[in-house]
C-alpha cells in the first residue's frame, strides 16, 4: 500500500472511531509522528493533505524544518524536551505535548522570541507511574498545572499521557479515561488562563481507543509511515 493510501486508511479508522463515540472526525487531530522520516516522505504526506508533524528530537526537526520551510506545516513537539535545550524547542515547534516540569516551563519562558505570540502547551502525565517515561505524577498535577498558568508567554491548552504498552489495546482505556476525567478536576480548581480543550493520547496501536475515550489529538507514525528505519 503506498503513502496516500495508507494516510486515507488512518483517516478512516479515525472517523469510524469517532462515529463509534459518537463525534464528528474534525474534532480529532492527526498528528503524524514523522520520527526517522525523510523530509522528501513528509513533502509527501503534506501533499496528501496532512499538516500536522510530530518529531521527538530536537536536532532532527531542526534538518526537516530547513528542507521543508516552504510548506504551511504546524511542527508538533511530541517527544520529551531536555530544559537546556528549551531555546531550540521554542524556536522549532508551534505545539509542545510533553511540558513535565517547572524548570522546563520556565525556561520555555524565558526562551520567548520577542516577535512571537504564546506557545501552545499540553502537560505530559505519567498515569502508568512508569519510571522509564516522563511526566508529572498526578499528585503532583495541581502544582504544575498553576505554575504554568502564571507563564505570559505559555498557553495551557491540555494534558497528553503516553501509557504502559500492551499487545492488547484495550488495556489502555483505563489510562485514556483517567486522563479524559482529569479536565473536570483541573476546571474545579477555578484557575484563570487554564484551557483543558486539547487531550493528545494514543499512537498507532491504540489510537482508536484512546478517540473512544475523548482523546482530541492522535500521534499516529508507523501506522502512517511503516517500521521506523533504527
Amino acid at each position: 500500500m503506498n503513502l496516500e493510501d495508507t494516510i486515507e486508511q488512518v483517516r478512516g479508522r479515525v472517523a469510524a472511531a469517532c462515529t463509534r463515540s459518537w463525534r464528528k472526525p474534525e474534532s480529532v487531530r492527526l498528528v503524524a509522528v514523522s520520527k526517522t522520516v525523510s523530509a522528501e516522505r513528509i513533502r509527501r504526506a503534506y501533499e496528501a493533505g496532512l499538516r500536522d508533524f510530530g518529531e521527538n528530537r530536537v536536532q532532527e526537526a531542526a534538518a526537516k524544518r530547513a528542507a521543508l520551510a516552504d510548506l504551511a506545516i504546524t511542527w508538533h513537539l511530541v517527544g520529551h524536551l531536555q530544559s537546556n535545550k528549551a531555546k531550540e524547542g521554542r524556536r522549532l515547534f508551534q505545539v509542545v505535548h510533553s511540558v513535565d516540569s517547572v524548570r522546563l516551563a520556565e525556561r520555555l519562558e524565558a526562551a520567548s522570541p520577542p516577535d512571537r505570540g504564546r506557545l501552545p502547551v499540553l502537560i505530559q502525565v505519567n498515569l502508568g507511574q512508569e519510571a522509564t517515561k516522563s511526566g508529572v505524577e498526578e499528585a503532583e498535577l495541581r502544582e504544575l498545572v498553576e505554575k504554568v498558568s502564571r507563564l505570559e508567554t505559555l498557553e495551557l491548552r491540555g494534558l497528553m499521557v503516553l501509557p504502559p504498552y500492551f499487545d492488547d489495546p484495550e488495556r489502555t482505556r483505563p489510562y485514556f479515561r483517567r486522563l479524559r476525567e482529569l479536565p473536570q478536576e483541573i476546571d474545579s480548581w477555578k484557575l484563570p488562563d487554564v484551557s483543558m480543550a486539547d487531550l493528545s493520547a494514543g499512537m498507532s496501536h491504540d489510537f482508536e481507543v484512546a478517540i473512544e475515550e475523548g482523546a482530541t489529538i492522535v500521534r499516529v507514525g508507523t501506522a502512517l509511515f511503516g517500521p521506523r528505519i533504527p
